[in-house]
């Protein structure tokens, strides 16, 4: 599965156009599409990549609870309703505020656990909060109230204005304007001013659900991000130079594996649509003359419609 695989706009346009994927164009020759394709728009709140997550997991209907997959993945309770909060920072401009990358906010574990200890009254204990700290990006808190609410994906909002994106339940409204005020108003706030550091004045959250009634991911899936953060930095250059590497690596080893007989599903997700491209039941001629005739297919625009 490979996510952030294509994305609208003249830039996406004029960077696959120039873009050499043989060993792509060769492996989707040999597949043919299969199965629903999933996302609908560029506006809607959940990613075609944690679409089709959801799908193999046994459900493809949003809200798409990505904070109780990472509650399960460290141990944690993912019956209950959880949230994820991630630290970054808003530049508030003349027309716009824009996210920018978490990772601009340079945090090490220390910072960050410092930062969500402060908050930590904002979801306490005795009024049925549950918290856990995972990584200096990702905090997990918990409450019965968050079940079946739907927020936009961190990925819809990163390096772009975030307004059309807030949320519109009146709890986590409440709730994010009281973490920028306690942010606001804190001496770690005030330290990293005065270091001249980015500030950390506010959280995006996202993936508010349980995990009940949806399965694990199948053995053997990898999935591959490293077109991830170039695409979200809008740095087409790295973005087609880490689909380069992709290509030559990844791709490649499922094209040989395709070219002797070995079934291959490939899983593409773009802004809109995640479309997944499997092998179909061919004869031993068929077989033998795909081999030989290494039929391509236009990779470009493939990627361009998801």
């Amino acid at each position: 599965m490979i996510p952030h695989a294509s994305a609208i706009g003249p830039a996406s346009a004029h960077t696959l156009g120039e873009l050499s994927l043989p060993h792509l164009s060769q492996l989707l020759g040999s597949l043919e599409s299969s199965g629903q394709r999933l996302g609908s728009d560029e506006d809607s709140l959940n990613t075609p990549y944690e679409l089709a997550l959801a799908s193999l997991r046994g459900t493809a209907t949003a809200p798409v609870p990505t904070a109780a997959w990472l509650a399960q993945s460290h141990g944690l309770d993912a019956s209950l309703s959880w949230a994820l909060l991630t630290p970054l920072h808003l530049s508030v401009g003349g027309d716009q505020i824009s996210a920018m990358p978490p990772e601009a906010l340079a945090l090490d574990d220390l910072a960050s656990q410092a930062f969500f200890a402060a908050l930590g009254l904002l979801w306490p204990q005795a009024e049925g909060w549950a918290c856990h700290w995972v990584s200096p990006y990702q905090w997990l808190i918990a409450h019965p109230d968050l079940a079946g609410v739907e927020l936009a994906s961190l990925d819809r909002v990163v390096s772009r204005n975030v307004v059309p994106w807030m949320p519109e339940d009146r709890l986590l409204r409440r709730l994010q304007n009281e973490v920028q005020m306690l942010l606001h108003q804190h001496p770690l706030h005030e330290a990293r001013e005065a270091a001249g550091k980015l500030l950390l004045n506010s959280v995006w959250i996202s993936g508010c659900g349980s995990m009940l009634g949806q399965g694990s991911l199948p053995a053997g899936l990898t999935i591959d991000s490293s077109l991830r953060a170039p695409l979200l930095a809008g740095d087409w250059p790295a973005w087609a130079l880490a689909w380069a590497q992709l290509d030559a690596d990844l791709v490649a080893q499922a094209l040989t594996k395709a070219q002797a007989g070995d079934p291959v599903q490939l899983t593409l997700c773009g802004e809109r649509f995640a479309q997944t491209f499997s092998m179909s039941q061919r004869s031993v001629w068929q077989r033998l003359w795909q081999k030989l005739s290494t039929p391509n297919a236009d990779a470009g625009k493939i990627l361009g419609g998801l």
